[in-house]
């Protein structure tokens, strides 16, 4: 297993990028100036994108596994390896997501706690109704981590 840095033509893993923001303006807002990430093991398995947003915070926009290799534990190397990688540089790792019973448990296993939500982020931001196990998301839950 290796995670290498993708300097360029990062639209080639758009695929994976949508599994996790499935409208493409949105991950255009953060895609170019974010630091991306794939986890390589017999082919690209997982990716991640992050954002330095300022005062000692980085943000995790965007993670996504495989769907025939999720739950293998490829979506916790991405952040362990973000843990190690920017420790030295930042304070808080953070990550934005809908309050979903598939997404809040992987983060709270990674060590991620309940910091703030932005109400009717999904419904104000994306052009249809985004759902996610059977529930359409409508807040956004932050949750951080110390780095």
């Amino acid at each position: 297993m290796e995670i290498r840095k993708v300097e360029t033509d990062k639209k080639r893993y758009l695929d994976l990028l949508l599994l996790a923001d499935e409208q493409e303006d949105m991950v255009d807002r953060y895609l170019e100036r974010g630091t991306m990430y794939v986890l390589e093991d017999g082919g690209v398995k997982a990716e991640c994108v992050v954002t330095d947003e300022g005062d000692g915070i980085l943000e995790l926009k965007n993670i996504a596994v495989a769907p025939d290799f999720q739950g293998r534990g490829y979506g916790k190397a991405m952040v362990a390896f973000l843990v190690r990688t920017y420790t030295e540089q930042y304070t808080v790792l953070q990550v934005g997501t809908g309050d979903s019973p598939s997404t809040i448990p992987f983060y709270e296993s990674c060590g991620f706690r309940r910091h703030h939500l932005v109400k009717n982020f999904f419904t104000d931001h994306y052009d249809h109704p985004i759902y996610e196990c059977g529930v359409q998301l409508v807040d956004m839950v932050y949750l951080q981590r110390e780095l």
